[in-house]
């Protein structure tokens, strides 16, 4: 069986320019009440989103939470049950090829013809892409040399491990010189380095060429690290959007401090009489308080009053890890009322 190519041709249209010119004004993917069922299952259950030219924007849920599904449904590769779609100004219905000239798509599985080396699989892309041939090979090198594989293209792809196929699938994507860059899943599979050069060359497309990104995963860290807004997706659902900023602030535990004081005999007293303070809890030699507001200058006050000395004190900032759980429990909890 032939592999699926992730890069199609498209022929091109003498109306490009009026839709480039019609695209470059509004977001550059949303979804409005976009849903999809199979049967009585439903994969995605209307969601509305739009991600801003040059933003790179996480899909962040675990596996089965229908952001495979989503993303399938923008480059116009199933059908969506109820919603629409838009994506650089194109509805992926109607427009299924002149969405996927546009959009540079990595799936978590890339297919590939292993009997050809990685020079020949892009070449064969470039050609069904109608790109010049010399132009074609200075974007066959730069890609490779983006992605690390610049010093094995000669070999047969049926060689390569699945992290270097995945980075080839990446190179595949990028040799369209994409407006969008779908990424699903993109660093199953590689090793650290390899993680932590491709998050850069997400970085690196964003800053100097506009590029907006949207990348799908279940990895926490490696989509705090490059994302400016993150979606959180569970059970088909959008639970939560936003900044991570954004998103601790809808926290009910927002305000965790962790305080170090010395000379003072009954410490948790004095920090549980703090008005706002919920708790206290002893961590490593501190205290780490929990208040329903910034606490930090009563603290300080009261310390002082106290005869006591203040040797540490930082707020514990909201990371993404706890976001998600927050969100993620709410999700389920939701789901187990509508059922019962």
């Amino acid at each position: 069986m032939e592999p699926v190519s992730t890069t199609p041709a498209v022929a091109a249209t003498g109306e490009a320019g009026l839709d480039d010119r019609l695209a470059s004004d509004g977001p550059a993917i949303e979804a409005v009440g976009l849903t999809k069922r199979y049967g009585a299952s439903t994969a995605v259950d209307e969601l509305t989103l739009s991600v801003g030219r040059g933003e790179v924007f996480g899909l962040l849920g675990p596996n089965g939470a229908g952001k495979t599904t989503t993303i399938l449904m923008l480059l116009g590769l199933t059908e969506p049950t109820a919603g629409t779609a838009s994506v650089d100004g194109l509805d992926p219905s109607r427009d299924p090829l002149a969405v996927k000239a546009r959009v540079g798509y990595v799936p978590d599985e890339v297919g590939f013809y292993d009997d050809l080396t990685a020079l020949e699989n892009l070449r064969y892309t470039c050609r069904l892409n109608r790109i010049e041939r010399r132009e074609a090979e200075r974007r066959i090198d730069e890609a490779l040399d983006d992605v690390g594989l610049l010093d094995v293209a000669s070999r047969p792809v049926g060689t390569y491990s699945r992290g270097m196929r995945q980075r080839l699938g990446l190179a595949d994507a990028l040799v369209k010189r994409p407006k969008i860059l779908i990424l699903d899943e993109p660093t199953v599979n590689i090793d650290p380095e390899g993680v932590r050069e491709l998050l850069l060359l997400v970085e690196r497309l964003r800053t100097d060429q506009g590029v907006t990104v949207l990348l799908s995963s279940h990895l926490l860290h490696q989509v705090q690290q490059v994302c400016d807004r993150i979606g959180i997706f569970v059970r088909g659902r959008l639970r939560a959007c936003g900044t991570v900023d954004e998103l601790a602030d809808e926290l009910d535990d927002r305000w965790v401090f962790d305080i170090g004081v010395a000379d003072i005999d009954q410490p948790r007293d004095l920090l549980e009489r703090l008005p706002g303070v919920s708790g206290c809890t002893r961590s490593e030699g501190r205290w780490l308080v929990h208040a329903d507001h910034d606490i930090r200058i009563d603290l300080h006050r009261a310390v002082v009053a106290a005869g006591g000395r203040l040797f540490h004190l930082a707020r514990r900032e909201a990371d993404l890890d706890a976001i998600y759980h927050r969100y993620f429990e709410g999700g389920e909890r939701e789901l187990e009322h509508t059922i019962s």
